[in-house]
């Protein structure tokens, strides 16, 4: 995403999105692709940079009716020089309008943006089945490059990727936005100090429009006063906006993602607290994880069998921003209504800061192990990554190779205190391995550091590994 740094503009992170864009782009061949995310997420700026320095058309599509949507789009087009610019102003339909992709001007291949599609395909449901035949009959062996974007996940996927709908099985591509990792979105605040990255990343998660909205000149509180706890901010109502743009019966979700965010994670007691039926909490449950808000996490060594129970795992609101909004600001509502910005944070906010960091603190170690395996710089190479637990113990982290001979086994200590021989001993002996010829690795990570008892054993035991929290960001 753009940010200004000094008198430069940068843009930041988005680089695997950029290559794949840039694959399709030299490809042989015709190529379709679809790219989608929730709002917010950075998509528009993403294809922007994509385009850049490149022959193309842009068109931005509103919510508006058919008729005027393809006034505007055909005005679009026919900026670009096409030859049906000197005998029309205006497209007679949408087979002529999106089919003169190919007519666009030059040698280099012809790329063609339409952001928020549903947008118009909510005007005319027609245009799909209009795409899917232009496509099969011409455009798919032309030199074109038509990239259909969209904010609303459920549409696209379950009206333009799904079996029984024109396109499928015509993309060449496809691809989801997923809010930024934790590297990347630090790179907004870098004169913040490697705590208060973690803490800003805990408040904000990934979501670049969330994260330009911080001024790492100011104290992180101030941010947090200032842009999410006053009344005005675009945080302030971000969430409530997202949601009324996204569902319908916002109350029912406002109460589960509530009751989440408040630490009841298992089915059960989301029941309970929010006194939802079963059936349909479910249901709601499974629209929230289409949204990116929530996440259904399994225990590193269940199997496909295991995660099919839906009595098993545990709800997570993955969104940190959401889980913010939820814990801080609409329990306190009416207080902030009333302006007390500065005491919701005194007294609400800043005494339970840490502890709510510590649970993004467990997420950030996890990111900073797979960046560690992708440079194979840990003792084995693992393939997948995660929590462990059973009915008497937990473990904030556990990694195992295909084969799960090799583990490593993390805790996260994000305290005020430094982590000891008791914190060592506690994770040995958290888990051990069924097979005999098994290989453990313990992995500390600590916010204030490590008691010298523990270094000493870390600087003659190989197993045991020690990070603190500014090696994360190193």
């Amino acid at each position: 995403m753009i940010i200004r740094v000094g008198v430069w503009l940068v843009f930041i992170g988005r680089t695997e999105e950029l290559q794949f864009l840039e694959d399709r782009y030299i490809a042989k061949g015709g190529q379709l692709v679809v790219l989608y995310g929730r709002r917010r997420v950075g998509k528009t700026e993403t294809l922007r940079q994509f385009c850049n320095g490149k022959p193309h058309v842009f068109y931005a599509c509103t919510e508006s009716p058919d008729e005027q949507q393809l006034t505007a789009f055909s005005e679009r087009m026919l900026q670009k020089e096409l030859p049906a610019a000197q005998y029309i102003k205006r497209f007679s339909g949408w087979e002529q309008a999106l089919g003169s992709i190919s007519e666009l001007p030059g040698e280099e291949r012809k790329l063609l943006v339409i952001d928020e599609f549903p947008y118009m395909v909510k005007g005319n449901n027609a245009i799909p089945s209009i795409l899917q035949n232009l496509w099969d009959e011409k455009l798919k062996n032309e030199n074109v490059m038509l990239i259909l974007c969209g904010s609303a996940m459920s549409f696209i996927e379950k009206e333009v990727l799904a079996e029984k709908n024109p396109l499928y099985g015509r993309a060449t591509g496809i691809l989801k936005i997923n809010e930024m990792g934790f590297y990347d979105a630090i790179q907004f605040v870098p004169n913040y100090s490697p705590l208060d990255k973690i803490a800003t990343y805990a408040v904000l998660g990934g979501i670049p429009h969330y994260l330009k909205q911080f001024d790492d000149s100011l104290s992180l509180g101030e941010n947090i006063r200032r842009n999410i706890l006053s009344r005005g901010s675009i945080l302030y109502s971000e969430v409530e906006f997202l949601m009324r743009q996204e569902l319908r019966e916002t109350a029912t979700y406002n109460a589960i993602i509530e009751a989440v965010a408040m630490g009841n994670t298992r089915l059960n007691d989301i029941h309970q607290k929010t006194q939802i039926e079963k059936t349909k909490l479910s249901a709601y449950l499974g629209n929230l994880i289409d949204l990116g808000i929530l996440s259904r996490e399994f225990p590193v060594a269940d199997g496909i069998k295991a995660q099919a129970n839906i009595q098993r795992g545990l709800y997570q609101v993955t969104d940190n921003f959401f889980r913010f909004w939820y814990a801080f600001v609409f329990p306190n509502l009416s207080e902030l209504e009333s302006g007390d910005a500065e005491g919701i944070w005194h007294y609400v906010v800043k005494p339970e800061l840490d502890r709510y960091a510590s649970y993004v603190f467990e997420d950030v170690c996890r990111q900073y192990l797979r960046r560690q395996n992708r440079k194979n710089a840990l003792p084995f190479h693992f393939t997948n990554i995660g929590r462990w637990w059973n009915k008497t113990d937990e473990l904030d982290i556990m990694a195992t190779d295909r084969e799960k001979v090799n583990f490593l086994l993390g805790e996260c200590k994000y305290k005020n205190s430094a982590v000891g021989l008791s914190d060592l001993t506690k994770l040995q002996e958290e888990f051990t391995p069924k097979a005999k010829n098994s290989r453990v690795y313990y992995w500390l990570f600590s916010k204030s550091g490590f008691t010298a008892e523990v270094m000493r054993i870390a600087a003659v035991q190989k197993e045991v590994h020690l990070v603190a929290a500014e090696q994360l960001i190193e």
